[in-house]
């Protein structure tokens, strides 16, 4: 089979495989259901060949979340023992955080010396940071109001196997001291990606006030530390299809595509409120600030379809880091702009906590006015940064918002069932907005690079992978 007609015919096979399903689940045609699996399986047969031929990791993990679906659906009982593996990807990730964000940092203000210019990035990325996720947070208010997804709502759908743990109220004192670390210790161990980065931006200015006799030692260290993380998360990518597929696998396993029939509105809400948000807000940035939208969009393939697939931001972070930087964003920027966008940056979280807050009350059956609205998301919020590394982080701020308000806590037991759903789409939009907000930064500051070659790094080719410098190569699947 020629490679240029493989593409077409593995989105054929996907699609037609995709149809027959869909027809046989609203009984339009009846076939046996062996049938139909072996018409699925052999969609995916032409999809693995193509990505054998492809060889990419992204093309690897884009498969690998096709099959994982199917998995699940085919086999849910042996889908649901696969979580083991999708933690152990996540695991081995969060073990790179701390390390490689304190390398990158360190290396990236004391490095240079400019301490300047560390304040001219900090007060820049906030202002970017504020507008965008102000932008984000009316466009969830209006797209809830638009929709009414909460209006007549089942109270049944509330039950659930699952439990949050309640969350007590935050001051604003609370939040101010969240930022800063006690124990640099601990804060590596409770994922407090913020406190991290504040660490390394105090120890990094410590550092570059010291003699370079002084200096050189651990600047050395540092950097040697950084290069190490990145070729360390290179190694880990070669298990992130397998972490990606038994992640989908579990999903769709113990959830099942029926999920999606419950609380479809709330769902179908989110994910065009997400979208009107990347097309209205995102991309004219993008063109505002002359990012290079088709290389950016190349570049946060990976890094997106990881958190998708994951739910979790911090499963993305080396690899859109890595990204960035090849893309043209000098490394001091993004060592200092993305892990710091974890806390203050989370587009997609602020849309859907404003989303989700108007629908508790609509299905609670209570009218809240616009200033009532716009209180209650604004606290939402503030709540919310630092907590970026928390488990289920939205929905424990969500419940201990709308407690603090006196609104019924059943509707967020109600969201719970398909908040996996949910997740994915907005952590994506997560990872793309501070994927965004780090070439905005470059930009502002005049050291976006934009070299060509920057924007051809991963192979679509394998034969070409021998000219490509060693270190800029994406690592393949063999």
């Amino acid at each position: 089979m020629k490679k240029s007609f493989l593409p077409l015919a593995t989105l054929l096979c996907i699609t037609l495989a995709a149809i027959f399903t869909v027809l046989q689940q609203y009984g339009v045609i009846a076939l046996p259901p062996d049938a139909l699996m072996a018409i699925r399986w052999a969609g995916i047969s032409v999809l693995l060949l193509y990505g054998l031929q492809k060889r990419t990791l992204t093309t690897w993990i884009l498969i690998s979340m096709v099959v994982g679906a199917e998995i699940g659906y085919d086999f849910p009982s042996f889908a649901v023992n696969l979580n083991v593996l999708s933690k152990i990807f996540l695991k081995l990730i969060k073990t790179i955080i701390a390390p490689l964000i304190f390398g990158t940092l360190v290396v990236g203000i004391a490095g240079h010396s400019n301490l300047k210019q560390v304040g001219s990035m900090g007060w820049k990325a906030i202002v970017y940071f504020e507008i965008v996720t102000t932008l984000a947070l009316f466009i969830g208010l209006a797209a809830i109001n638009i929709s009414q997804a909460g209006k007549g709502i089942d109270a049944g759908l509330a039950q659930s196997h699952e439990e949050i743990t309640p969350v007590a109220a935050q001051s604003t004192s609370d939040i101010i001291l969240h930022v800063f670390p006690e124990n640099i210790a601990k804060s590596v161990v409770e994922g407090q990606v913020l406190q991290i980065v504040v660490f390394s931006v105090l120890f990094a200015i410590g550092l570059a006030m010291v003699t370079e006799k002084k200096r050189k030692p651990m600047l050395d260290f540092c950097e040697s530390l950084s290069e190490t993380m990145f070729k360390f998360t290179n190694v880990i990518m070669y298990f992130a299809p397998i972490g990606v597929g038994a992640a989908i696998a579990y999903t769709v396993g113990h959830m099942g595509f029926g999920i999606l029939l419950n609380l479809f509105q709330l769902l179908a809400t989110l994910y065009v409120a997400l979208f009107a948000f990347a097309v209205l807000v995102l991309l004219p940035v993008a063109l505002i600030a002359r990012i290079p939208v088709k290389r950016f969009l190349k570049a946060i393939s990976g890094p997106v379809s990881i958190a998708f697939a994951t739910t979790s931001s911090e499963a993305a972070l080396p690899r859109a880091m890595e990204e960035m930087e090849k893309l043209g964003v000098p490394r001091k920027i993004v060592a200092f702009v993305m892990p710091t966008g974890y806390s203050f940056n989370l587009d997609g979280t602020t849309l859907y906590l404003a989303l989700a807050s108007v629908f508790v009350a609509q299905a609670a059956g209570i009218n809240m006015t616009w200033e009532q609205q716009l209180v209650m998301v604004f606290t939402l919020m503030l709540t919310s940064k630092g907590v970026a590394g928390v488990p289920r982080a939205s929905l424990v701020i969500l419940l201990g918002t709308v407690a603090s308000f006196n609104l019924p806590v059943w509707p967020v037991f109600a969201i719970l069932g398909i908040d996996e759903l949910m997740d994915m789409a907005r952590t994506s939009v997560n990872v793309t907005g501070n994927c965004l907000a780090t070439a905005v930064v470059a930009r502002w500051e005049g050291e976006f690079d934009l070299q060509p070659e920057t924007g051809l790094v991963e192979t679509t080719i394998p034969d070409l992978a021998p000219e490509l410098p060693e270190q800029d190569r994406t690592p393949e699947l063999v």
